[in-house]
């Protein structure tokens, strides 16, 4: 039963890995949206914003999740985003693009929403080894995925990047294997589970400072996930340059993702993200003052294995919490992290407008500070969460 488990978290990681190749697409190819379709920074954002807006019912569908099954819509995911990822470079006009984006974003929930806690309930014994799996599937996809567009594109040319499809497809034809007797949801008999005006109210404050954290982070990342690319093309270096930078970035990030499970499950959560938190604004700061040099590359890497470690010390602080509504919790984050998210693309993208990205990149840095604060509320490991009200 325990090896039975392990698979299931090698095979959703994995279709974690391949469906988020696709959704990572974007980023790299936006100098050429933006000069395709003439857009500025802050549209080029709110295409971000967009891909994420189906975030915004995260927690109805986690309700969902918890009493149906959601494997089906797991399964097909990859092939959806796949496609619709694929031929981002015939998208004729700016509105189509939005809505091909916005189809992703739908995907993209179906598949995030229940995966974790498949995660927990295959190995509910090693939940921060199962979460660093799952988050290095992501991680690693975000590394590669600008590579493998940037290639088809080198090959094919932008037009013609429907020709990845084909694994997307493949991968849904093996979570189809792997996962077609296996759910999550209650059963009838099941016990009734706590309301959730109940749970909310518990676990409000815990919510809040996650929030809070999460917030003055997401200028970073939205600056490097989202404009990275973007910023190393506007100095006037090459688009495979700005995809070289993505792909250290994530790949760093990937490590730095898979380690933060493993140790945040020795030396608790909120311990590895005070790490990480006081190091990401001097990294970010020293990576943009040195940038065009070899040196930028090494505070690139550590900023990504700093500030992206951040997801999988989260997702396990939330599935830590006892309770049988795992994907409706899970639902909660996701909306917490889509709304701030968007929030922070679009500001980075406002101001960038106005300041340009390297002072755009000094200001997030510096509002990143104000994440660490948060930390110091949050419950100190497992045996404290209930205490978190």
């Amino acid at each position: 039963m325990k090896k039975k488990g392990y698979g299931k978290v090698y095979a959703i990681s994995f279709g974690h890995f391949v469906h988020d190749i696709y959704t990572s697409f974007l980023s790299p190819v936006l100098p050429l949206l933006i000069d395709k379709l003439q857009i500025n920074y802050t549209m080029a954002a709110l295409l971000t914003v967009v891909q994420r807006f189906p975030s915004l019912f995260n927690a109805p569908a986690g309700l969902l999740a918890d009493k149906i099954s959601f494997r089906y819509a797991v399964i097909a995911a990859p092939t959806i985003s796949g496609i619709f990822m694929s031929i981002l470079g015939i998208a004729p006009t700016y509105i189509v693009l939005l809505m091909m984006l916005f189809i992703v974003g739908i995907s993209a929930v179906v598949f995030h929403i229940p995966t974790p806690v498949m995660i927990k309930k295959a190995v509910p014994e090693k939940i921060g080894f199962g979460m660093s799996m799952y988050m290095l599937g992501g991680e690693l996809a975000r590394t590669l995925g600008p590579l493998i567009v940037l290639s088809a594109i080198s090959l094919w040319g932008f037009e013609n990047t429907y020709k990845l499809i084909p694994l997307s497809v493949i991968t849904s034809v093996i979570l189809w294997y792997k996962l077609k007797d296996f759910s999550i949801y209650r059963k009838k008999e099941d016990k009734k589970p706590v309301s959730v005006k109940s749970i909310l109210k518990k676990y409000q404050k815990f919510f809040l400072m996650i929030t809070g954290f999460m917030l003055f982070i997401s200028f970073m990342r939205a600056s490097l996930s989202v404009f990275l690319p973007t910023y190393i093309t506007s100095g006037g270096s090459s688009l495979w340059a700005g995809g070289f930078n993505l792909a250290l970035y994530q790949l760093a990030g990937a490590i730095g993702t898979f380690s933060s499970g493993i140790i945040s499950d020795k030396i608790g959560r909120r311990n590895t993200l005070l790490i990480a938190a006081f190091s990401n604004p001097v990294l970010m700061l020293f990576f943009v003052y040195f940038q065009n040099t070899i040196i930028a590359y090494v505070f690139l890497a550590l900023l990504g294995f700093s500030l992206v470690s951040a997801g999988s010390v989260l997702l396990a602080f939330v599935q830590d919490i006892p309770t049988d509504r795992p994907a409706f919790l899970n639902g909660i984050y996701m909306t917490i992290n889509f709304f701030v998210g968007s929030f922070g693309a679009l500001l980075i993208g406002y101001i960038g407008d106005f300041l340009g990205l390297e002072k755009t990149f000094y200001l997030a840095a510096v509002f990143a500070l104000a994440a660490i604060p948060f930390l110091f509320f949050l419950p100190k490991g497992k045996k404290h969460i209930e205490e978190q009200r």
